[in-house]
């Protein structure tokens, strides 16, 4: 009889009986229905039962010896096609802003000093949101007679469209500008230009959060007003092919597209898009008004001025070395462009000034925007369109100059809350 301790012993095989055995050979010798297995596939009954046998384990691979012998094996060959002119050293005139087949790695010798300056002015304007300190503008938005309706229809319009335009930038610049701007100093400064984008829409939510407003609300701006919802539109209409990943320059087609591209989200989005959202939340900082808020836009405004600047270079560059690309139907196309803009941001200018406030109206913004409108034009070779346009608001061109730039970490806050953190009684 089998006992308990002999029934669970791992390295003791089961004792089978002579009745169990004849048992089997009467079962293998049976006639065999013709889905039944074959004698010789039937495990014989006086093997090792494996239920009760402790099997042993093979033996366990080195992974250090497989990494040796992989790296050993590795062909580097395999990588040359992904690192085109690996064979030899790029030389500056094989660097090319679009359809360069030079080694995108190869960051020197620099063709274009002003794309690698322009990404060393940007380090150094280094900024976070959580640096500047929104306490005053949380007492005023709290105080119900702090601002008027109006004010508050442009902090939240400003902040909704702004919220989503950045973040708009940015997934353009990622999924598209970046792979196909074939130059790598543009493209470090493109990846500087990304994280600025981050930081923007950090400081949008921050200033959202802090004051308190309902963020679904702000938000879904894009989605539910009509003049928010218009320029997000036009401007993700210029995106939609060249950020499908099998989409390739190299034809007059797909390089005109590309140029398109640049100049909606340069010349139109940064260019003329921020202008009346920008210019209204600094007036209200000049009449110490939502201070904090204003000092964010501040710093985005310089960063957006030079994000300006580098596109513009870019898409002249991008016509210098293609002339065939700016033929009369691409400046037309680039004009319209800009026109649309301008009518689209005049538009929200009506919309979030119905009458006058901080110092402005809708006539006078709207005269701005064609000042912005002639500016873009030129700035792209292109004939002004709104002959004698003036700049009512010559302090906003103070604002933008880096060169009359206040020390930063001189207004820094090393201890912040944001709205969360705060009582609301």
């Amino acid at each position: 009889m089998l006992n308990w301790d002999e029934f669970n012993a791992e390295d003791t095989p089961a004792p089978i009986n002579d009745a169990v055995k004849a048992a089997a050979k009467t079962a293998v010798e049976a006639p065999r229905s013709p889905s039944a297995p074959a004698p010789s596939e039937i495990e014989p009954f006086d093997a090792p039962a494996p239920r009760f046998i402790k099997a042993a384990a093979p033996e366990a691979a080195d992974p250090i010896a497989q990494a040796k012998q992989a790296v050993a094996a590795l062909d580097p060959s395999e990588g040359e096609a992904e690192l085109a002119g690996v064979a030899e050293r790029v030389t500056v005139d094989q660097k090319r802003m679009i359809n360069c087949r030079a080694d995108l790695n190869q960051l020197v010798p620099f063709k274009y000093e002003w794309a690698w300056q322009k990404y060393l002015d940007g380090c150094a304007n280094h900024w976070m949101p959580q640096e500047i300190n929104m306490n005053a503008d949380i007492a005023l938005w709290k105080k119900p007679d702090g601002l008027t309706p109006d004010e508050r229809i442009i902090v939240k319009r400003s902040l909704g469209f702004f919220s989503t335009a950045d973040s708009l930038v940015a997934n353009n610049l990622v999924l598209a500008t970046y792979r196909l701007i074939t130059n790598p100093e543009c493209r470090q400064y493109i990846l500087r230009q990304a994280f600025e984008e981050a930081i923007h829409t950090h400081a949008y939510q921050y200033c959202i959060e802090s004051l308190g407003m309902d963020e679904g609300e702000i938000f879904n701006m894009y989605h539910e007003i009509p003049s928010v919802a218009k320029k997000a539109s036009w401007g993700l209409k210029y995106t939609r092919q060249i950020s499908d990943p099998t989409f390739k320059t190299g034809t007059v087609e797909t390089d005109q597209l590309l140029l398109k591209n640049l100049i909606a989200f340069y010349c139109c989005m940064e260019g003329i898009f921020f202008y009346c959202g920008f210019t209204q939340i600094l007036s209200m900082g000049r009449r110490n008004k939502m201070t904090g808020t204003s000092e964010q836009f501040q710093y985005i405004l310089r960063d957006e001025s030079m994000h300006l600047n580098f596109g513009i270079d870019m898409i002249n560059q991008i016509k210098l070395e293609n002339p065939h690309l700016w033929n009369e139907e691409m400046k037309q196309t680039a004009t319209q462009m800009i026109l649309e803009a301008t009518q689209l941001e005049i538009d929200y200018a009506r919309d979030t000034m119905p009458r006058g406030v901080l110092g402005m109206n809708a006539a006078m913004m709207e005269e701005y925007l064609q000042f912005i409108a002639n500016r873009r034009l030129a700035q792209l070779g292109l004939k002004e369109q709104f002959p004698g346009a003036q700049n009512p608001f010559p302090w906003m061109s103070e604002i933008m100059d880096l060169r009359k730039e206040k020390n930063f970490f001189e207004t820094r806050v090393i201890e912040y809350q944001t709205g969360g953190a705060l009582s609301w009684d």
